[in-house]
């Protein structure tokens, strides 16, 4: 495994851990620590770019509020299993 994709993993994991309230910091860490390994270098840097929204966007998508504007699979992928989680 390279270290930039150590390095990107790292990086995910501690915005997920560091978001600013207790709760979305408790939910993303589980959410992105149960498939981060899984993953490959492109998807974590979608990975990188969702834990890296506002917490707004995040709950609306938790909400399955319409995701009618996004047009990238990877990134549907990944909200499908957040909403699951």
């Amino acid at each position: 495994m390279s270290q930039n994709k150590e390095d990107l993993k790292n990086k995910i994991i501690y915005r997920a851990s560091y978001r600013g309230t207790k709760e979305m910091d408790i939910l993303m860490t589980a959410f992105v620590k149960s498939f981060i390994d899984e993953l490959n270098e492109d998807t974590l840097k979608i990975l990188d770019a969702f834990v890296n929204m506002d917490d707004e966007t995040l709950i609306s998508f938790k909400k399955k509020e319409s995701l009618d504007n996004i047009k990238d699979k990877n990134l549907l992928d990944i909200i499908d299993r957040f909403k699951k989680f």
